[in-house]
Protein backbone atom coordinates (compact mmCIF):
# COMPACT_ATOMS: atom_id res chain seq x y z
CA UNK A 1 0.00 0.00 0.00
CA UNK A 2 1.15 3.29 -1.00
CA UNK A 3 2.07 6.13 1.33
CA UNK A 4 -1.19 7.89 1.17
CA UNK A 5 -1.80 11.54 2.91
CA UNK A 6 -5.59 11.32 4.20
CA UNK A 7 -7.09 14.41 4.36
CA UNK A 8 -9.49 15.27 6.95
CA UNK A 9 -12.93 13.61 5.69
CA UNK A 10 -15.74 15.50 3.65
CA UNK A 11 -19.50 14.65 4.91
CA UNK A 12 -22.50 15.06 2.90
CA UNK A 13 -25.84 15.94 5.18
CA UNK A 14 -26.80 12.53 4.88
CA UNK A 15 -23.56 11.40 7.16
CA UNK A 16 -21.82 10.00 3.28
CA UNK A 17 -18.09 10.71 4.45
CA UNK A 18 -15.23 10.23 1.96
CA UNK A 19 -11.53 11.37 2.08
CA UNK A 20 -8.64 12.39 -0.26
CA UNK A 21 -5.44 11.89 -0.23
CA UNK A 22 -2.07 12.14 -2.13
CA UNK A 23 0.91 10.21 -2.17
CA UNK A 24 4.84 11.67 -2.68
CA UNK A 25 4.30 10.83 -6.27
CA UNK A 26 1.58 13.17 -6.59
CA UNK A 27 -1.07 10.56 -7.33
CA UNK A 28 -4.39 11.12 -5.33
CA UNK A 29 -7.22 8.89 -3.90
CA UNK A 30 -10.44 8.56 -2.26
CA UNK A 31 -11.69 6.87 0.30
CA UNK A 32 -15.00 6.15 2.09
CA UNK A 33 -14.29 7.62 6.05
CA UNK A 34 -13.17 4.46 8.09
CA UNK A 35 -12.35 2.16 4.46
CA UNK A 36 -9.27 3.92 3.77
CA UNK A 37 -7.39 0.20 2.56
CA UNK A 38 -10.50 0.24 -0.23
CA UNK A 39 -9.26 3.41 -2.24
CA UNK A 40 -9.74 4.77 -5.89
CA UNK A 41 -7.20 6.49 -7.56
CA UNK A 42 -7.00 8.72 -10.72
CA UNK A 43 -5.62 12.26 -11.56
CA UNK A 44 -6.32 14.87 -9.62
CA UNK A 45 -8.15 16.24 -12.02
CA UNK A 46 -10.38 13.47 -12.74
CA UNK A 47 -11.06 13.20 -8.68
CA UNK A 48 -11.40 17.32 -8.24
CA UNK A 49 -14.19 17.06 -11.22
CA UNK A 50 -16.09 14.34 -9.27
CA UNK A 51 -15.39 16.42 -6.25
CA UNK A 52 -16.81 19.45 -7.45
CA UNK A 53 -19.60 17.48 -8.84
CA UNK A 54 -20.74 15.52 -5.39
CA UNK A 55 -20.40 19.30 -3.38
CA UNK A 56 -22.94 20.55 -6.13
CA UNK A 57 -25.71 17.88 -5.40
CA UNK A 58 -24.98 16.23 -8.65
CA UNK A 59 -23.34 12.83 -8.02
CA UNK A 60 -23.79 12.40 -4.39
CA UNK A 61 -25.58 9.40 -5.74
CA UNK A 62 -22.29 8.06 -5.66
CA UNK A 63 -21.45 7.84 -2.22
Amino acid sequence: MPDISWEDPFCQDSGNCFRLGIDGEGNAYIAVKGHEDHYLTDTMDALRTLIRDIKAGRADHLL
